[in-house]
């Protein structure tokens, strides 16, 4: 008896009120039921405050909703690392979110870390820029400013045509397409970034005309001049493509391109970076 009530008097503190339950004391089942709702940088955060909140985080039904459905195919086509598709899958997403370099270093694919959609770059070197053998128009420049190290620089030009072309199993949704570009020459000095105008010419003239189109019959057509200040990389908005969700199970193929070929004038003094694709709720934030 006197075992008993000293027993209970134990779940009591001294003002005679029930002990608190703890986060710790939350079953890992529900913890994980909540985690599926949160994004992908929530869950992680949560992940630190205990254990139980850690050990429900890896659980593998929680990250398989936040990866596109056909990850496995982005996985084939990105990685040559086919053991990767046996591991967890918090693994496997956590793989995806880093830059993953593919056909010849040419081409990045990530996922994006707070939505897991898929975005992709491409480097100059991985399109099909005309006069880029001769240099006395075209250079590839090594550049800190490119997640890809290099550049080309367009010293001067009569005819500019930048053409490019991606097959890839996009999941489902809204993609934006972007060139990223810069007038001028950024080079270190003193540790300090400048730029060199010296060559920039004749975009005020005419402008760009940009083209996006799909394997599925879509097209864009937009044009502007190229009028930003000398040594600001601007991402120039190339058009939309929707992949539908009976299309995802396939690849998309989509062609590009970046034209300027009035002949009446030359122009120079850009550097091409790069071809951006990406879910056009992230390209809204770009653009």
């Amino acid at each position: 008896m006197g075992a008993n009530l000293s027993g209970k008097a134990s779940d009591f503190d001294g003002s005679c009120s029930l002990v608190r339950p703890q986060l710790g004391d939350i079953p890992e089942s529900c913890v994980a039921l909540v985690l599926t709702h949160l994004d992908p940088t929530e869950i992680c955060n949560l992940a630190r405050l205990n254990m139980a909140f850690h050990s429900a985080s890896s659980a593998d039904f929680i990250w398989a909703s936040k990866l596109p459905q056909n990850y496995r195919d982005i996985t084939e086509k990105v990685l040559d690392e086919p053991k990767l598709l046996n591991s967890q899958i918090k693994d496997i997403y956590a793989r995806l979110c880093r830059p993953n370099p593919f056909d010849g270093g040419t081409k990045e694919c990530w996922l994006d870390k707070k939505t897991g959609e898929v975005c992709l770059s491409i480097s100059s070197k991985g399109l099909t820029i005309t006069g880029i053998d001769d240099r006395r128009y075209w250079n590839h420049i090594s550049s800190e400013d490119s997640r890809f190290q290099t550049v080309a620089y367009l010293q001067q030009t009569w005819w500019f045509e930048v053409d490019g072309q991606l097959e890839f199993p996009f999941p489902a949704g809204t993609y934006s397409l972007f060139f990223r570009v810069q007038l001028g020459q950024s080079t270190r000095r003193l540790g300090r970034r400048v730029c060199n105008p010296e060559h920039v010419h004749g975009w005020d003239i005419k402008p760009v005309r940009f083209q996006l189109t799909t394997s599925d019959g879509q097209r864009s057509v937009s044009q502007c001049h190229l009028d930003s200040s000398p040594g600001t990389w601007v991402n120039y908005h190339a058009g939309d493509f929707v992949v539908e969700k009976n299309c995802s199970k396939s690849s998309t193929k989509i062609k590009f391109s970046m034209t300027q070929i009035d002949c009446t004038h030359t122009k120079g003094g850009l550097c091409l970076d790069s071809v951006l694709v990406c879910p056009s709720s992230i390209g809204k934030s770009i653009s």
